[in-house]
């Protein structure tokens, strides 16, 4: 019976793994638009139905095909900072690499990035969760930094203090790894990286640049200075 409830186990989850990945054909040959639990079930020849077996419905579905690409994303962030010893290269070359596979999958970029998260950021879902591991191998590596050689910061009072209540507040949910200053100086690093690559994934800034490779450089460069990190060109 073991064997048995082990084997249907594995043929449910290789199941699972084949509606995500129809979803993600869809996306990138299409459009989100084109994922449907009923445009899925015809790439894999289910009925619509039999996808709710899997998943409960759309938002479900969504969620898991979001985290599998904050985890595809995470991945990768891991082999380069497994690749890079010192700090200051690692950072930079985990931001080179958060672009790279951005540029090498806007379809899915967008769908991670450039969308709201259902239900106001519901920190139940298999989506959140996804995310928050993904946004903490950022906060690890500024948190790790900080430890060893603090950046410059804000004072409380140049902040509003609606700013500074939520900074607080933020900080106390990531259980003090950087203090409110501290974190008002990684949000802004990250809201400025984001904003870049939201401009460039989605061709807003093709108005003026063809190669937007050297603005980003730009962006790290400016990065650099508010963590007192030591920019390097890349290799």
């Amino acid at each position: 019976m073991a064997a048995t409830t082990t084997r249907r186990q594995r043929l449910r989850e290789a199941t699972l793994v084949e509606i995500r990945q129809a979803a993600r054909a869809l996306l990138v040959a299409d459009g989100p638009e084109a994922v449907t639990i009923n445009g899925v079930a015809r790439e894999l020849g289910m009925s619509g139905p039999g996808i709710y077996r899997y998943y409960s419905g759309h938002q479900d579905l969504v969620d898991a095909v979001t985290a599998d690409f904050f985890a595809e994303i995470a991945g990768v962030l891991d082999e380069v900072r497994a690749a890079h010893g010192e700090t200051d290269r690692r950072l930079l070359a985990m931001c080179r690499a958060l672009r790279g596979w951005a540029v090498a999958h806007p379809a899915e970029f967008r769908w991670v990035f450039t969308s709201p998260v259902a239900g106001g950021g519901d920190r139940a879902t298999v989506r959140y969760r996804a995310g928050h591991r993904f946004g903490d191998r950022f906060l690890d590596e500024v948190a790790s930094l900080w430890a060893v050689r603090p950046f410059p910061t804000p004072a409380a009072e140049d902040l509003p203090e609606s700013l500074w209540t939520q900074l607080r507040a933020h900080a106390d949910e990531h259980h003090g790894r950087l203090p409110a200053p501290a974190l008002h100086v990684f949000l802004t690093c990250w809201i400025r990286l984001y904003g870049q690559l939201c401009m460039e994934v989605l061709h807003q800034l093709d108005f003026a640049f063809a190669d937007p490779e050297p603005m980003y450089e730009e962006c790290l460069r400016e990065l650099s200075h508010l963590l007192g990190l030591t920019y390097r060109p890349p290799d």
